[in-house]
């Protein structure tokens, strides 16, 4: 009865449109068996990893650690899950990490304390946190990991908001120490602002773009503000790569929090510029990247939509140091990630460019496809537009002022 809830459940969980990536370390090893073995497991695992031995943890974490069972080592698994999740994921699926790890019954039996594990998932909004202590020699190794992994179904099933129970087959006397932190919005900004989450998605467009959400077709800016001309020039950029250039995809917007050469955005300022994409109904992905060669590896196999001023700049060795060789390393890297540069022209300094009027090098040509003139055409920038929104508030103020010294005469 117990085996047909627990595969009920997963039914559930792969039912739902939650994806996760999970992070197991010394037990629960039968969750992955249970989760796998039941048709669907695909809707619902990005990833499963193991780091068993000292040496995968340490690459897992990118340090050693300090104990490797503990509450803090499962929520930095969490954290890493989660973000792993959210590349691997479709834009707009909630996804969760998962991370476990637990000491169980050894042979031949340890001394002193008693069994333990440590589970911890990660939303983008929340985590869940679970810590419980067996019952000394009173299972087998075998009967520890299945209690553990019974007590990490129940808690994805949670996250996943999926109803019903079973039988952890914990005692009495084996009460889960458990936990959960809500965070704002504002909370989860602070975070990717700071570098902890790589990257949040707002997935504000209600239009269905086919099966390929794998890959992306992504606008970057500033959107200071966002205008006609980045929603003209994205909805150009998605019929063109759609059946000319890769087969179509997700299309988006990436707003960086964190610039390169000025400080970062404040959060205040990154919701007014969400707000810009929630009324127009268009997702926007903010993270924490400023540069193209991060955004590759955050957006592997992505086409990024750029205007042929910032192609220039994409080629010029001058922002990599003066090395034309640092430069072809580089983008040979956005390369070798599947990523390709859309191009569309732009008017720079009166100027209107082209794709065509760029040098680009032999090497890495294949990256970038020019958007034809005639299919698009963007003669106006944000700059411009604040210029003149500039102008229009000094004359208000100026009439403003008029205003009250001929009340006062």
């Amino acid at each position: 009865m117990g085996e047909a809830m627990i595969r009920t459940i997963v039914e559930a969980i792969h039912s739902s449109p939650t994806q996760a990536v999970v992070y197991l370390s010394g037990g629960a090893s039968v969750a992955l068996g249970w989760l796998m073995s039941v048709p669907g497991a695909s809707n619902t695992l990005l990833e499963a990893v193991v780091p068993y031995s000292r040496i995968s943890m340490v690459q897992l974490l990118g340090r050693v650690p300090s104990q490797h069972c503990s509450q803090a080592m499962a929520s930095e698994m969490a954290l890493l899950a989660y973000n792993r999740a959210v590349k691997l994921s479709k834009p707009g699926f909630p996804v969760i990490g998962v991370g476990f790890t637990g000491a169980l019954a050894t042979s031949p039996p340890k001394r002193g304390d008693h069994s333990r594990f440590f589970l911890s998932m990660r939303a983008s909004d929340r985590i869940w946190e679970t810590s419980v202590t067996l019952t000394k020699n009173l299972r087998s190794r075998e009967e520890e990991d299945k209690v553990a992994s019974r007590v990490l179904i129940q808690a994805m099933a949670k996250a996943c908001q999926v109803s019903g129970t079973f039988d952890s087959g914990l005692t009495e006397s084996e009460v889960p120490d458990e936990s959960e932190i809500q965070f704002s919005e504002e909370q989860e900004l602070e975070q990717l602002i700071k570098g902890d989450l790589c990257f949040k998605v707002y997935p504000f467009s209600k239009q269905a773009y086919g099966s390929d959400q794998d890959r992306k077709i992504i606008l970057p800016g500033s959107f200071n503000p966002l205008h006609d001309g980045h929603l003209k020039l994205l909805e150009v950029a998605m019929r063109y790569a759609e059946y000319i250039v890769c087969g179509g995809g997700y299309p988006c917007f990436e707003l960086s929090a964190v610039n390169a050469d000025k400080p970062p955005l404040s959060v205040a300022q990154i919701k007014d510029r969400v707000k810009q994409f929630e009324e127009a109904g268009k997702t926007v992905i903010v993270s924490n990247e400023p540069y193209f060669y991060k955004k590759a590896e955050l957006f592997p196999g992505s086409s990024f939509v750029i205007g042929a001023d910032t192609a220039a700049r994409l080629v010029n060795p001058k922002y990599y140091e003066g090395s034309n060789k640092r430069m072809l390393e580089i983008l040979g890297d956005c390369k070798r990630t599947g990523c390709i540069f859309l191009v569309g022209g732009r008017n720079v300094d009166g100027v209107f460019q082209v794709l065509e009027d760029i040098d680009i090098p032999e090497e890495i040509r294949d990256m970038f496809i020019s958007i034809p003139a005639e299919k698009f055409r963007m003669d106006i920038s944000s700059t411009e537009l604040r210029k003149k929104q500039g102008g229009v508030d000094k004359r208000k103020r100026e009439n403003a002022k008029e205003d009250v010294e001929q009340s006062s005469k």
